[in-house]
Parts: structure tokens; C-alpha cells; sequence
């Protein structure tokens, strides 16, 4: 068995309440193993049969759905995979953890994408961003919560839904999976 950690986007926000001791339930339900949710906006820790991260995604995606009316996406790694994408973040070491945040994307838009997110975006805020794989990378140098970097923003530029955690519950996401 494998361990993996899912990244659910559209969990306890926007009116889609959902408590992760059902989601646990739901998962483990349907073969998965060692379900542990890590703070409540759906970050779950799961052993799995090996398969495509892909795979994975799209069955967490139809057991939300169907279990919690929730149109979810989720967005599968493996340990590695995910100190991958924290270590091409640009700005991990010399942002604030709770305003550096990796957006992780559903797929990996084209590099035209990319550049133009960032030039439109370029004299909205003092954000710092940066391309990465299937990740955007945000330093919200002032914070999050009065950005005008939104989610709709990014979406619309790059084609594709996203999930953000930042450097700090993404370490606690790595330290977790060490054990």
C-alpha cells in the first residue's frame, strides 16, 4: 500500500460544509485505508492499492460527489511529490508561511497560461507569483484575506480549478506523512 495525500477542493467553503469524520467514513468505505484528515478543509492522508495519482483523483472526486452532493475535484500525491512542489516554490523560504501558498492546480495549463496570469496581474497588488508544476505558487506578502488575487482570477487565466494550502499546513502535511 501506498500513501498518498489528497488535496479537495471546494471543501468547507462557499456553503459546502461537509465534517471530516463522514468524509473519513465515506472514504473508507470505499477501500480506502488509513484515512486521517488534517485540519478541516480537506487535506486527507489515505493507503492505497498503487495507481495513476489521476485515478485516485477522480475517485475521491465521485465518492464526494455521491456521498455529499459536493462537485469536488481533488488533486493526488505521494509524499515526494509533494516535497517536490514545496521545494520549487520560490518564495517558501523567504515569505511568511501563512502568506506563501501553493495553488494546486487540477492540470497543467500551458505556459501562454501562466504568462498571462502573471501580466495581468502585475501592477493589481504587491503579490509575488510564480509558475510551477500543476502548482501556482502566491507569496501574499499582506495577506490572503485582502488580496485581490481571487480565486475566480486565476481560474479564469489559467483554464483550471485549484486548491490552496499554505507553507505552513503544507509542512504539517510532509511532517505527518513521515511518520
Amino acid at each position: 500500500m501506498n500513501r498518498y495525500v489528497a488535496l479537495l477542493g471546494s471543501i468547507n467553503v462557499g456553503g459546502n460544509r461537509l465534517r471530516m469524520e463522514d468524509l473519513r467514513k465515506a472514504l473508507e468505505w470505499e477501500d480506502f485505508e488509513d484515512v486521517e484528515t488534517v485540519v478541516a478543509s480537506g487535506n486527507v492522508l489515505f493507503s492505497h492499492e498503487e495507481r495513476p495519482s489521476e485515478g485516485l483523483a477522480e475517485k475521491l472526486a465521485y465518492v464526494v460527489r455521491d456521498a455529499f452532493q459536493i462537485d469536488s475535484f481533488a488533486v493526488v500525491m505521494n509524499r515526494q511529490e509533494l516535497v517536490a512542489t514545496l521545494a520549487e516554490n520560490p518564495f517558501a523560504e523567504t515569505g511568511e508561511d501563512k502568506q506563501v501558498h501553493v495553488h494546486f492546480l487540477e492540470r497543467q495549463p500551458e505556459p501562454e497560461a501562466f504568462a498571462k496570469l502573471i501580466a495581468d496581474y502585475a501592477t493589481r497588488g504587491p503579490e509575488r507569483i510564480a509558475a510551477g508544476h500543476r502548482a501556482l505558487h502566491v507569496d501574499y506578502v499582506n495577506g490572503a484575506g485582502v488580496t485581490k488575487l481571487s480565486g475566480e482570477f486565476i481560474a479564469r487565466r489559467l483554464g483550471c480549478r485549484h486548491t490552496a494550502r499554505n507553507i505552513r499546513s503544507i509542512r504539517r502535511i510532509i511532517e505527518i506523512m513521515e511518520r
